[in-house]
């Protein structure tokens, strides 16, 4: 059997493939196995954000597995310390729980928000406010979160305590706010699988001023718009707030799993021994790799990232067969007057992997991204747009 063939019989079927094997790559070009070039704009669905085999990172990884590639939590190990120190100091949080996914993370960020209003306001405070059209993952309670029916409909019962409501509505945050006994209100900033749509600063100031208020954590979900994607290290940050929990992965390890679940000064301390665990949490490898991503995203890092972020706005705008251009920094979503997985479709014959959101065209190239190749594949998705 070939390859695709093995695939269909083996793996579950949760994937709907592109009719590509990719074999081999470096930076954002990708070839497939029978030699052709492709520009990943994609970069994994914003995971490898130095794009492919990256040295700095191949070596920080390949030294690591060279001394010891994993170690349970119960020893130190240098790699996932000096890494939580870094993103201790990047976001301003104080601590941070390993894991290996954004899903993970959120999960974490749910248990620690759960805890910490069950200590301060009883039993009954343990109902978390999301917006609609969020995605937060896809384990049974990080779903229930997601604000998106069409997620939930095959996995009833989902869990408890889960109140969704719209964005950019402040008025019907509040009322839900004052009709309810709320631990916390979780948000993307940039709903990122809704169809990458940003919070207006006016709505995220507003939701941070009542968590203030009322003594409720506010969770902000980085794992697609953190580790630079925005142009910040942290989407956030673009809004001049302090979340108390941020959770963050995707791009964070650079290309192998992990997440981080960081805790402010009001859950520092919620989560003691025992509370909360994983077997892979802080792997050695994974956190070194990720120590060399986050050790290169000073400020003219990710003032590049928005100048290339300008770049695409100002090519791709107006242009014909594009209705509108969203997002921030190298997180895009283009709305186009053609199907987008047609468009999609069209790209990926011309040399270009793209992706896909609600009914836009999602880009998530790698941040180190050339200008040249930007350039070049910004000028085919233009071609497959009018077409």
């Amino acid at each position: 059997m070939s390859l695709k063939e093995k695939d269909k019989k083996y793996i579950a079927n949760t994937y709907a493939r592109f009719d590509v094997e990719i074999v081999s790559g470096k930076g954002s070009v990708v070839y497939d196995a029978d030699g052709k070039r492709y520009i990943d704009m994609g970069s994994g669905i914003g995971v490898t954000c130095f794009g492919i085999a990256d040295d700095e990172w191949v070596n920080a990884v390949t030294a690591q597995l060279n001394k010891v590639q994993h170690m349970s939590n119960l020893y130190y190990t240098q790699p996932c310390v000096e890494l939580a120190e870094m993103l201790c100091n990047a976001s301003g949080m104080k601590k941070v729980f390993f894991c290996n996914s954004g899903a993970e993370a959120n999960e974490c960020a749910i248990k620690a928000a759960r805890k910490y209003a069950f200590e301060k306001k009883g039993s009954d405070c343990y109902r978390i406010v999301t917006l609609e059209n969020s995605f937060h993952g896809r384990t049974v309670t990080t779903l229930a979160a997601t604000g998106q029916a069409v997620f939930h409909k095959d996995f009833q019962p989902l869990t408890d305590g889960f109140l969704h409501t719209p964005a950019n509505d402040l008025d019907a945050m509040k009322s839900i706010v004052r009709e309810n006994s709320i631990a916390a209100i979780m948000i993307e900033c940039i709903q990122g699988e809704g169809g990458v749509n940003p919070l207006t600063p006016e709505f995220v100031n507003g939701i941070a001023e009542i968590a203030r208020e009322e003594d409720i954590l506010l969770i902000v979900d980085e794992v697609q718009t953190g580790n630079g994607r925005t142009g910040e290290m942290y989407g956030y940050m673009n809004y001049g707030i302090t979340p108390d929990i941020v959770t963050t992965a995707k791009g964070l390890g650079g290309g192998l799993p992990l997440g981080a679940c960081m805790l402010g000064e009001k859950t520092e301390f919620v989560l003691g021994y025992g509370d909360h665990g994983s077997t892979y949490g802080g792997n050695p490898v994974a956190c070194a790799g990720a120590v060399s991503v986050i050790s290169r995203m000073n400020r003219g890092f990710l003032d590049a990232v928005k100048a290339k972020s300008e770049l695409v706005f100002k090519t791709l705008e107006g242009a014909e067969g594009i209705e509108s251009v969203s997002g921030m920094g190298l997180m895009i979503g283009i709305q186009t007057v053609k199907p987008a997985k047609d468009v999609v479709a069209k790209c990926k014959e011309l040399g270009v992997l793209c992706l896909t959101a609600k009914s836009k065209v999602r880009l998530l190239p790698a941040l180190n991204i050339d200008e040249e190749t930007l350039v070049e594949a910004l000028n085919v998705i233009k071609s497959a747009c009018a077409d």
